[in-house]
């Protein structure tokens, strides 16, 4: 299994290696196109040598925040981004002893139980955790009992809502028609 989000075969190959890394990239996929937020782990790890929890949780917060302005930035948004990385990684540390993997491995969970264990951490609000749900079940290999359901409409097989359905650059595009659609609807409502 090789993930095929960003299109950088190098950042590409560290989501698929580094559950951490991938948990990043989650993570930062907002206000941002998605290559860019899924590629941001790797500029983060060349730019202060780890992908480990508590080494990029107990990074000067400082120094951090520079590696995320560097060109080309991780983020539009790099100082609460840098920030948001550091509270996730001290919440990987802390409650899952550095392992991001543990959220859906330990005590082989169920869908719910994943979902509920995503929410917990920080950043990761009902929708996105229901996204890297979907994304663990359709791409990476979980298989835990009720995922499908856990993950709403995004764990739809055949779909095109999100990160977790993107395999190709087809299948990019029609994740990006799709989300064009809902933002002209969310307009034409509100």
């Amino acid at each position: 299994m090789t993930l095929h989000i960003t299109g950088d075969a190098d950042a590409d190959q560290l989501l698929t290696d580094d559950p951490l890394a991938l948990l990043i990239g989650m993570l930062l996929d907002q206000q941002v196109a998605m290559e860019t937020a899924f590629a941001g782990p790797l500029k983060i790890r060349e730019r202060v040598g780890a992908m480990d929890a508590g080494t990029l949780a107990g990074y000067d917060p400082d120094a951090f925040t520079e590696a995320f302005k560097q060109t080309p930035a991780v983020h539009r948004f790099p100082g609460s981004m840098a920030g948001r990385v550091q509270a996730l990684c001290e919440a990987i540390q802390t409650d899952w002893d550095g392992d991001a993997a543990a959220i859906w491995t330990r005590d082989e969970p169920n869908g719910a139980t994943v979902l509920k264990r995503l929410k917990a951490l920080p950043g990761f609000g009902e929708q996105k955790a229901k996204i890297f749900l979907a994304l663990l079940g359709k791409q990476y290999g979980y298989d835990g009992d009720g995922w499908r359901t856990a993950a709403g409409s995004y764990g739809d097989e055949g779909s095109y809502r999100s990160v977790a359905d993107i395999t190709s650059p087809e299948s990019l595009a029609k994740v990006r028609e799709f989300k064009r659609e809902m933002k002209a609807a969310a307009k034409a409502k509100g």
